[in-house]
């Protein structure tokens, strides 16, 4: 059986909340809190299958010591964010009644600007457990039919 080593815990969540809605049997999933703990994680699973999930800029760590790695671009939230669309975005912020603080960061003059995908990293980023929390929510929104790429091939490929 393989195992698959990812960067982060909503790395993690999404995968497990894709592949519950396609009815696919994850693997073990190794969070090795940022791509520099690959090596040691790797080292630690000798004899075993290592599927990796990574952000684009944090590949080389991961492609160093693994040999099937699945590359976001540029990382989880954005690959689902462009999967959905911004309006749809949107609707799961709003649904969670936090819109208007989207918004609110919007106008900070540090966010005027810049773009709005540019502007959902940061809200996904900037309070303590919205990363894990939106990884989960967008993950159960994204259309089937829409997965991003490499979490429908690391999916497709643990099975």
């Amino acid at each position: 059986m393989a195992v698959v080593v990812v960067e982060g815990e909503s790395d993690r969540i999404a995968l497990e909340v894709l592949a519950a809605r396609l009815d696919v049997r994850l693997p073990p999933v190794a969070v090795v809190g940022g791509a520099h703990g690959a090596r040691r994680a790797v080292a630690e699973l000798r004899g075993e299958a290592v599927l990796g999930l990574v952000d684009v800029k944090e590949r080389a760590q991961f492609e160093s010591v693994i040999t099937r790695v699945f590359v976001c671009d540029p990382d989880l939230e954005g690959e689902l964010v462009r999967a959905l669309g911004i309006p749809a975005v949107e609707s799961v912020i709003a649904a969670n009644g936090e819109l208007e603080s989207f918004r609110r960061l919007q106008n900070q003059p540090a966010q005027r600007g810049r773009p709005i995908e540019a502007q959902l990293a940061r809200f996904f980023g900037g309070r303590s457990g919205n990363k894990r929390r939106y990884a989960a929510l967008l993950a159960a929104a994204v259309p089937l039919d829409r997965i991003p790429g490499p979490l429908a091939a690391l999916l497709a490929a643990s099975a």
